[in-house]
């Protein structure tokens, strides 16, 4: 190849890279959307059942389609093969037939640990709607005190969740889902943080799914949970938690120790300041071990891999959209520090997430 034949093949080749990277990002919605697909047909439930590998008349017959689409649903499992929350593999007995099995990820759209619910809300329409009109909210001066949520819902996901009954139920089981899948995690690899206090308080707790983990598995620790009126009225009775009503930004019960599981990124600095405040009048001083133990993202803390690395971004876009924010070590430092504490100390342990236990 001449050389200047060469140089026009080498521009050639990076234009395309470009196109690709381009057309990678704008088709990455498809993705998700056959990931929801997957979860509105219980396709993995379908291969579970089948024991965890199963073909596609084997998944069919599980899930409720309409016999004109199977072709469809093969090419819809081509994408989920493709982009890892399924295998396949050739039939060893069947020419052209696949079988499909579940991946570590899809398995946790099952059984005891099950996502799913987290998922479901992070693909309802309601939360993804508000990023079609992103750059609006950007450029409109009137959309200043708005939040991008409140711009295409008219009012906060908490306000409307207490007026849609169906978001209600999918946000609280997003929830619970969450609460049970981490904390399980991080009793067990995490419970040094637990170690030498005698009563906890779980601020924003909602049910108690955080507090009951830490109660059971540290039954010498007294755990309450701090919540709005109208959220404690709906508690569990049969617990060994207490729940108590009230509100953050007024006051927090007197305990050891106080937990703050994903509350901070909802709020900005100057609100957190003083739910900070509140907490440190909570507790007793650091050398009768009191404490907050707080588990939220700490951006650049954990792993360097890309993929944690644009999780954690990403999820910073998201909490935008209620003027949240996920924020990095330095950030942490500055509302720490503000609200009056003297230490603080990140254990970057849970995936995305990290514990900061702050001192007083």
């Amino acid at each position: 190849m001449a050389p200047a034949a060469f140089a026009q093949h080498g521009t050639s080749q990076a234009l395309l890279d470009a196109q690709l990277e381009l057309w990678h990002h704008a088709f990455g919605y498809i993705k998700s959307m056959a990931l929801k697909s997957a979860l509105d047909l219980r396709i993995a439930d379908a291969i579970h059942h089948h024991g965890g590998t199963a073909t596609l008349p084997q998944i069919v017959s599980k899930v409720v389609i309409h016999p004109t689409k199977i072709p469809c649903l093969r090419r819809l499992m081509r994408v989920l093969t493709v982009t890892g929350v399924f295998t396949v593999v050739e039939h060893p007995a069947v020419a052209g037939e696949h079988v499909y099995g579940l991946t570590p990820s899809s398995r946790l759209l099952v059984g005891s640990r099950n996502q799913a619910p987290f998922i479901n809300l992070s693909l309802d329409s309601i939360i993804m709607s508000p990023f079609l009109g992103l750059s609006k909210w950007f450029q409109r001066e009137e959309l200043q005190d708005q939040t991008l949520f409140e711009m295409t819902h008219g009012q906060n996901p908490w306000d409307l969740a207490d007026q849609n009954p169906n978001f209600g139920e999918l946000f609280n089981n997003a929830m619970v889902s969450d609460s049970s899948f981490v904390m399980d995690i991080v009793v067990k690899e995490c419970g040094d943080v637990f170690q030498g206090i005698s009563s906890l308080v779980d601020v924003a707790g909602g049910h108690g799914g955080a507090a009951q983990a830490i109660s059971r598995e540290f039954p010498h620790v007294k755990c309450s949970v701090l919540d709005l009126p109208n959220v404690v009225a709906n508690a569990p009775s049969s617990t060994e938690v207490k729940y108590i009503a009230g509100d953050m930004f007024k006051g927090v019960p007197p305990a050891n120790a106080v937990f703050l599981k994903w509350i901070l990124h909802d709020w900005s600095d100057i609100e957190c300041v003083k739910i900070l405040r509140n907490c440190k009048k909570a507790i007793p001083p650091r050398d009768a071990g009191g404490k907050i133990i707080i588990l939220d993202i700490v951006v650049g803390a954990g792993s360097s891999k890309l993929k944690h690395r644009e999780t954690q971004v990403l999820f910073d876009l998201l909490i935008m959209f209620i003027n949240g924010v996920e924020r990095e070590e330095q950030g942490w430092k500055k509302i720490i520090f503000e609200a009056g504490f003297s230490d603080y100390k990140i254990i970057p342990v849970l995936g995305v997430r990290s514990i900061i236990e702050v001192y007083p």
